[in-house]
């Protein structure tokens, strides 16, 4: 693979890990889309491109880390704090220890995901070979957007946050493999519906994608590695991809907060809708 493609489909990553639109269909539309024009990459079902796909999802979560700094400083010294409590009152969970609960409550987010991933990853894949199918959870994501930007103010904060609404997002964020379906997008307005409110469900949704990506990447680094490492794919491209998609996903993140924040999703229904409408009639060949 050429760096200027690694270049390319790192500003894809970096603009729609966090626009709620699905990033991953874009990249794979992306790279089929190279390959129909004759350039030279991995098929994108390949072990080596998927890693490639990770490895600038990983980018992203730079552009997390900068964006959110201080709530994530905030978050870590909390839990380090928390923790030294919970362990001087004899290991029980009291509510005042908010950033310890926190934790709690992602992992139980993460294990949900992780059940609904591993149960039905076959059946999710196989809506890859239905163009019809990607059309449809295209659709289903602009919907889901436009009614987030319909309701009311939400009244939960991060204390009101139990396990219900935990595992309501770790189901939507693994309802998110589907493809067509946006993890961001997702989990946001599963958030939303659950009552958070939108700071929180941002923030909520976008720390939750922190320990996914990183454990989805190891995994499928060992696969690569067991397979035989890298064939077509160089260490500098891998570099390449991560570099742009951390620097441009730091821009994207920025907009989608202030589009949340002002209740302006909708905005991407209208660009999902034509993307499916697209896909549906075979002006766009998801390739599969």
């Amino acid at each position: 693979m050429a760096v200027w493609i690694a270049i390319a489909l790192g500003v894809v990553q970096g603009v729609f890990m966090f626009l709620p639109v699905s990033s991953t269909a874009h990249l794979v539309l992306t790279q089929h889309w190279l390959i129909q024009l004759g350039y030279d990459l991995p098929p994108p079902e390949s072990a080596e491109m998927v890693l490639f796909d990770l490895v600038v999802h990983v980018g992203t979560l730079v552009s997390i880390l900068v964006v959110f700094r201080r709530s994530l400083w905030k978050l870590s010294l909390g839990v380090l704090r928390d923790t030294g409590h919970w362990l001087s009152d004899g290991g029980r969970i009291r509510r005042e220890l908010l950033f310890l609960r926190l934790s709690f409550l992602c992992a139980f987010s993460l294990l949900v995901t992780a059940v609904i991933g591993f149960s039905f990853r076959h059946w999710f894949n196989l809506v890859f070979a239905n163009p019809l199918s990607v059309a449809g959870t295209l659709t289903v994501t602009g919907i889901l957007l436009w009614l987030t930007d319909r309701l009311s103010r939400r009244p939960l904060g991060l204390r009101r946050i139990n396990l219900r609404i935990a595992g309501i997002i770790g189901l939507a964020q693994g309802l998110a493999l589907i493809p067509g379906l946006s993890r961001s997008g997702m989990t946001i307005t599963f958030a939303l519906f659950s009552g958070m409110k939108r700071k929180w469900a941002a923030e909520y949704s976008f720390f939750l994608a922190i320990p996914t990506i990183l454990a989805a990447s190891a995994v499928q680094s060992l696969e690569v590695l067991l397979d035989g490492g890298l064939r077509q794919l160089s260490g500098t491209v891998m570099a390449v991809g991560f570099v742009v998609a951390a620097l441009v996903g730091i821009v994207a993140l920025k907009l989608v907060l202030v589009l949340l924040y002002r209740a302006r999703l909708k905005y991407f229904s209208f660009y999902l809708w034509a993307l499916a409408a697209a896909v549906g009639f075979g002006f766009i060949s998801p390739g599969y």
